[in-house]
């Protein structure tokens, strides 16, 4: 149970009173600028003119999207080889102190969506001691649900990988409506090793006026599947 107990304090950091870790989506795109193109003393159809004019506009609104994508997906690796982890994380993010944290990126301006790392001494040797991905998550749940400021609390997915030298990490997604911080979206990521658990909390807002879109959902769970122990040094 102190897994638990542990797991319950720490996944769920609050900005405004030091306890939640969180995370924003950060994608923004890049302005186009056009080149004119000289004329040409040509004579073309309408149909020549017409299939031009969709060309173009193809051209560059696959540029946009493609220049968008890009930044949605400007990850970096983080490797912490003190505490033994390693993980990607958006290289827009900053790197904040927050108690109860062994490290934490926010977005700029947007503490709410942020990616964070706890690292607690336990006594377990391995987190199958503790019980199944599926039993964890549904603790979890529990957990939340009897916080007085969740209004609804539900898991999305469970998952199990293995990771640097057959390490077992199970891996979360589950939505929380909060009185605080409205509707988040939560990706987590937990395995102990060398008798420290080791969690990872992502945190991002996904509320039904601006839902989580695909491409940051997909930069996100890269980041929950890149969390992985490290050599320590």
């Amino acid at each position: 149970m102190a897994l638990l107990r542990f797991c319950t304090s720490t996944l769920n950091f609050c900005p405004h009173r030091h306890r939640h870790l969180s995370i924003r989506q950060f994608c923004s795109a890049n302005e186009l600028n056009g080149k004119q193109k000289k004329k040409a003393p040509l004579v073309v159809s309408k149909r020549e003119i017409n299939l031009s004019i969709v060309a173009l506009i193809s051209s560059i609104s696959l540029s946009f999207v493609s220049t968008a994508a890009s930044e949605v997906y400007e990850l970096e690796r983080y490797t912490d080889s003190t505490e033994g982890f390693t993980l990607l994380r958006p290289s827009s993010y900053i790197k904040v102190d927050k108690a109860g944290a062994t490290v934490l990126f926010e977005e700029e301006n947007r503490g709410a969506n942020n990616v964070g790392v706890v690292v607690s001494p336990v006594r377990l040797r391995s987190l199958e001691e503790f019980g199944s991905p599926q039993f964890v998550a549904d603790k979890l749940i529990e957990a939340e649900k009897r916080k007085e400021s969740t209004k609804e609390a539900e898991v999305i997915g469970v998952a199990e990988r293995s990771g640097q030298g057959g390490l077992k990490v199970y891996e979360f997604e589950y939505r929380v409506d909060s009185t605080r911080g409205g509707m988040k979206r939560i990706f987590s990521a937990a395995f102990v090793a060398s008798k420290k658990l080791y969690l990872l909390n992502i945190s991002h807002s996904d509320k039904p006026e601006s839902p989580l879109d695909m491409q940051t959902k997909m930069m996100l769970e890269q980041i929950l599947h890149s969390f992985d122990t490290a050599s320590l040094v």
